[in-house]
């Protein structure tokens, strides 16, 4: 059930996000361009996520726990550390250059625009590549000997 939860969610925001237009990198990125093209339209959907989520937190989380769940998986790190900050640099910098954000870009693969499918495998790369990193920088357990 719960599979099938997800992938019901996941329909949902992608029919959303292409509805929005926000699987055009094109109109992603007018919104960015203040000075020329603006269009605000992102700022619409955002807003219209961010209440949406705000109503949703108001009647989920009183729950004593989740339907499909044992507990409710929230974030408890309240730092800001140097990974939050160069991961949200990264992703920002993406988004500016190629107009697409995972989210958005997902329900775009079905178009088969290779500007799409080649952010898709950069993103895939660059999460291997963050996992490497990690696990070459993470100390190393003290040998048995």
């Amino acid at each position: 059930m719960r599979i099938l939860t997800a992938f019901f969610i996941g329909a949902v925001f992608g029919l959303g996000i292409s509805i929005s237009g926000m699987a055009n990198p094109a109109k992603v990125l007018n919104f960015f361009d203040v000075a020329g093209t603006w269009d605000p339209s992102l700022a619409f959907v955002m807003g219209g996520a961010l209440i949406t989520t705000a109503i949703g937190y108001r009647f989920v989380l009183p729950r004593p726990r989740p339907i499909f769940d044992n507990d409710f998986l929230l974030p408890t790190a309240r730092q800001l550390d140097g990974k939050l900050i160069g991961g949200a640099a990264v992703f920002g910098i993406g988004w500016g250059i190629a107009g697409f954000c995972p989210g958005g870009a997902l329900p775009a693969i079905g178009t088969g625009n290779p500007s799409v499918l080649i952010f898709v495998a950069a993103v895939i790369g660059g999460i291997l590549a963050a996992r490497a990193l990690m696990r070459f920088n993470a100390p190393s357990a003290p040998s048995q000997a």
